[in-house]
């Protein structure tokens, strides 16, 4: 059965109706400590997840782990569940990611479900059939593709988000903007992200899902087409792990959206060089980028380190690193190349802003 994903009306009955068609002899719910605090309240009196067995674990990227991803098979097997179980992710990109790979990998694969809560596991995260875990440092290093059955999209959710975390969410969908229209990218611009309108936020998640269905339909499996949906990526991926490794003691590293968004600057720079991408449209979003989700603290003697991440992506092929680019809104070039000075020269540009 195809993935299907619902812009949620009556999450109750919708969620009744998942679990309908889903085999479930024993259903289990997979939180964070976060979103077993502040999201698990909002559905645990649902009749459908009556005798459901929570399990937990750490929160952040930093739990995207081996460790967490034992513990769920863990309480897996400690809650008696087989391979006509179900799995229900609520939470996060971390959560629908490590879920979803538990469940797939759990008695060779049981049914799951993605409640995603976060803006970014909304529209980047929970869509996609992308499921893993971080290892040896890198990013989403082991992992397999493989669908939910259902992805339940409710905004109510987003409410009990941190303003960082709601930013985190909003460079996919600037992303998403970029790789497919001028109006929707736009509105994307448009919107105050300091005082955000949920209505107006929740056509806009509409919009930025139907984006990623639309380029998953055509490329499951990330043979080609699909790269287009790592634009700001290859930066992004490297600033992330770098932040991972490097961040202060007492200090939180960035989160993936903020990092996605530096990586967009970095590669709307390379668009504008190397495919001739307006470069006012260029400016308009980097005002936005640089308005929104400030700066991140490198300096030119990172960009060895940086550039030795780039080559870890695995986009790669036989060393080379490939960039996703867009020569205008919408029109998305794959497969792409830059010099190691192209890539400094873009690094400079992010600094210098």
């Amino acid at each position: 059965m195809e993935q299907r994903v619902i812009i949620s009306r009556n999450l109750e009955t919708e969620l009744a109706i998942a679990i309908s068609e889903c085999e479930h002899d024993r259903l289990f719910v997979l939180t964070d400590e976060v979103t077993h605090e502040q999201c698990l309240p909002l559905v645990n009196n649902f009749f459908c997840l009556k005798g459901a067995k929570v399990i937990t674990i750490g929160s952040t990227d930093v739990h995207k782990n081996l460790e967490s991803l034992a513990h769920v098979w863990q309480g897996l097997d400690d809650g008696g569940a087989d391979r006509h179980s179900c799995l229900i992710n609520l939470g996060g990109g971390m959560v629908t990611d490590l879920g979803g790979f538990a469940a797939s990998t759990f008695k060779r694969g049981i049914d799951f479900i993605n409640i995603p809560t976060t803006l970014l596991s909304m529209v980047d995260a929970s869509v996609g059939g992308k499921t893993g875990i971080n290892f040896n440092g890198l990013k989403n290093e082991v992992g397999v593709f493989n669908d939910s059955k259902f992805v339940l999209l409710d905004t109510r959710f987003l409410r009990t988000l941190d303003d960082k975390n709601l930013r985190s969410g909003y460079a996919e969908m600037l992303k998403h903007g970029l790789i497919s229209n001028e109006k929707t990218w736009a509105d994307l611009l448009q919107f105050d992200l300091s005082n955000p309108d949920y209505d107006q936020l929740q056509a806009l998640v509409a919009a930025s899902v139907k984006v990623k269905e639309k380029v998953v339909s055509r490329d499951p499996n990330e043979k080609g087409l699909r790269k287009a949906l790592n634009y700001g990526h290859t930066f992004g991926h490297a600033f992330e792990s770098f932040s991972l490794k490097h961040h202060a003691e007492g200090e939180a590293p960035i989160l993936h959206g903020y990092a996605v968004a530096y990586g967009l600057i970095c590669e709307l720079f390379l668009s504008v060089v190397k495919t001739g991408f307006p470069s006012e449209q260029m400016r308009q979003t980097v005002r936005f980028i640089r308005d929104n989700y400030g700066s991140f603290n490198i300096s030119c003697d990172d960009y060895d380190e940086l550039i030795a991440l780039m080559r870890h992506d695995k986009k790669n092929m036989s060393g080379v690193i490939n960039f996703t680019l867009l020569d205008a809104i919408g029109d998305v070039l794959i497969n792409q190349t830059a010099t190691d000075e192209e890539i400094r020269e873009a690094l400079d540009f992010f600094r210098e802003g």
